[in-house]
């Protein structure tokens, strides 16, 4: 079973940046949809931003214009550019990957984390004001 590890989480203040990282243990399909979801302190896990084998990229509204999500097709390797942090991104992040290929965008890839069949562990970010 292939893992998923996620890595460059931390604490910041608000304003700064951080970018996190998603390694799997072993390959899988660079055309299938990645995504980060996070779970703030006491809330329900949410979808961060998903990305598709074609198509832009899907954001949630709280996020879209301050985080990027982008692959490495070499490195099987995804990550989620966060920058313009803001207290309320506070939360454990987790990646995930769905075996899905979808040529019309992230919007396609779905929003909910059990649809996704590896998911990482977390990483926790921090941001304080």
């Amino acid at each position: 079973q292939v893992q998923l590890v996620e890595s460059g989480g931390g604490s910041v203040q608000a304003g700064g940046s951080l970018n996190l990282s998603c390694t799997a243990s072993g390959y899988l399909n660079t055309h299938y949809c990645r995504a980060w979801f996070r779970q703030p302190p006491g809330k329900e896990r949410e979808l961060v931003a998903a990305i598709a084998f074609e198509g832009s990229p899907a954001y949630a509204a709280s996020v879209k214009g301050r985080f990027t999500i982008s692959k490495d097709y070499a490195k099987t390797t995804f990550y989620l550019q966060m920058n313009n942090l803001k207290p309320e991104d506070t939360a454990m992040y987790y990646c995930a990957v769905r075996r899905v290929v979808c040529s019309s965008g992230g919007n396609c890839c779905g929003s909910l984390i059990a649809d996704y069949n590896f998911r990482g562990q977390g990483t926790q970010v921090i941001v304080s004001s």
